[in-house]
């Protein structure tokens, strides 16, 4: 009996050593909208996960949840990590319309022209403008993709007539009012829904950057691509979030905290816009069977004038919600162009 009872205080005893061993290992719950295969999962969620993981000596990793796996829309995604459903979350605030109005700033129409110093300038600009907005999470990257694409069912866009009376899906509240601005008629919609949507003719054509191509089977649904002159900043591009529960985040020891700080912040946002355009680039490759066209750089001068009026109305509209317009939008330009003039 003694034997017994020695043997049961040892096992206790070095279940006791191993305890908080054990509570430093940390699995985070990462859910997304888009496939596994996707480009956003292959060249910047995985490798994030996998990074962290090793730098954590795999007292850290990630469970996957692609596809929504976890349940609930896209547009949810935001208050699920807010709530802790998820640990960590990739989306788009522009999904829920009206909701973020500071980063509307970068989704106004030929703000970008490099994914990867404006996504470094998003982060910046979040810094000053953006704080109270996103105060209940705990943000890792703010980013934007590449340049917008026109893809269409019936006919090519090469000039904005040719977009007149067409139904044609957009992303955010802005680019959905250009759109409305270039004379067809806006749908909005999470990426998800829209292969669905030109499949069974809901829509004309959707705008998104070649990255989106694969996850949708885009190229199989369309018969035409249309570029906008690269030579202009692209007519749009949306904003991401990838953001972790505040919770969850003040919960983790010093030195696995020390490893989110390692993989989070300006130059971690820029590497994800950086990863954006080549996937774009692997993208396009899929369309190679469809005809690709390029709108005119004169073409889109007046593009560019219906968008300025949109920028001012921006303004406007930010003055009126209590937010100085004018200063988000000067700021915002201001910081895409330090950005871009890094080496």
């Amino acid at each position: 009996m003694t034997f017994k009872l020695l043997l049961s205080a040892c096992t206790l005893a070095i279940a006791s050593i191993a305890a908080p061993a054990q509570a430093q290992e940390v699995t985070l719950k990462v859910h997304f909208f888009l496939p596994q295969t996707s480009y956003a999962s292959t060249l910047f969620i995985q490798p994030w996960c996998e990074k962290i993981a090793k730098e954590s000596n795999n007292k850290m990793k990630c469970q996957m949840y692609p596809s929504m796996q976890l349940g609930g829309t896209p547009p949810q995604l935001f208050d699920q990590v807010r709530d802790g459903v998820a640990d960590v979350v990739w989306t788009l605030p522009g999904y829920t319309a009206g909701r973020f109005p500071s980063l509307e700033a970068f989704e106004l129409p030929f703000m970008m022209r490099s994914p990867e110093a404006t996504s470094r300038a998003l982060w910046e600009y979040a810094q000053v403008h953006s704080q109270k907005e996103f105060k209940d999470v705990h943000p890792l990257a703010f980013h934007v993709h590449g340049p917008g694409v026109f893809h269409m069912t019936g006919k090519p866009v090469k000039t904005m007539a040719d977009l007149r009376g067409l139904k044609m899906r957009a992303p955010t509240r802005l680019t959905n009012k250009f759109i409305a601005m270039l004379g067809a008629t806006p749908v909005s919609m999470p990426v998800p829904q829209v292969g669905d949507a030109l499949s069974k003719g809901v829509i004309d054509g959707a705008v998104v950057p070649y990255e989106v191509v694969p996850s949708v089977k885009i190229q199989e649904l369309v018969k035409y691509h249309s570029e906008t002159d690269p030579a202009v900043p692209a007519f749009y591009t949306s904003t991401f979030i990838f953001a972790m529960n505040k919770a969850k985040y003040e919960s983790l020891p010093a030195d696995l905290k020390k490893v989110i700080d390692n993989n989070s912040g300006e130059a971690f946002s820029g590497q994800i816009g950086k990863a954006f355009v080549q996937a774009d680039a692997e993208g396009k490759k899929l369309t190679s069977g469809n005809t690709t066209n390029v709108i005119a750089a004169s073409e889109l001068a007046t593009w560019q004038k219906l968008g300025d009026k949109l920028s001012a109305d921006w303004v406007k509209d930010m003055s009126g919600k209590g937010l100085d317009g004018q200063k988000m939008l000067s700021d915002a330009k201001a910081l895409i162009a330090k950005q871009a003039a890094k080496p």
